[in-house]
């Protein structure tokens, strides 16, 4: 789904490709600790997102899902990060049957690292929030950043990057 023209971002993360990786811990939705490291030697696609339960949100974590057998081709594996202040991260996981690792970072300080939070707008209204952004990294570098993601197609533009 194209971006509507009323919806526009204030603030991106000045992360490229090329610089380290933030370092970053979390517990995903199965209790599981999850780090920077357990992906050393690997292609990460670390893509931060609002709210799980959201529209955008669903059909973005089901693009990705749907193209699930592409990333594993490629040798790549899926971290979704979000602060999840609607449905649980185990809960949205199970319902539409994600075949990858979320975290729910209630804390911020994973996307406070990745610089994913800031201002942007909805329907001409300025708050604070995640701003969807999507990150490649392999071996601790930033090997990408997407920046426009668009939620039907998420996929594709990785897969572009990434082959």
């Amino acid at each position: 789904m194209p971006k509507a023209a009323n919806n526009t971002r204030l603030h991106q993360s000045s992360l490229q490709a090329g610089m380290a990786a933030p370092w970053f811990e979390g517990t995903d939705q199965n209790g599981n600790i999850v780090n920077l490291n357990s992906y050393q030697g690997k292609k990460l696609l670390l893509y931060f997102y609002p709210k799980n339960g959201t529209g955008p949100c669903n059909v973005q974590a089901c693009n990705l899902r749907d193209n699930f057998s592409g990333f594993v081709t490629k040798d790549v594996e899926i971290l979704g990060v979000s602060t999840n202040n609607k449905i649980p991260a185990a809960k949205f996981a199970l319902q539409h049957q994600l075949p990858f690792r979320l975290i729910e970072d209630t804390d911020l300080k994973i996307i406070k690292a990745y610089e994913v939070w800031g201002q942007k707008t909805i329907a001409g209204r300025i708050f604070e929030g995640i701003v969807r952004t999507s990150f490649i990294i392999e071996n601790g570098i930033i090997k990408a950043v997407i920046k426009n993601i668009n939620t039907q197609e998420h996929s594709q533009q990785i897969f572009e990057i990434i082959s």
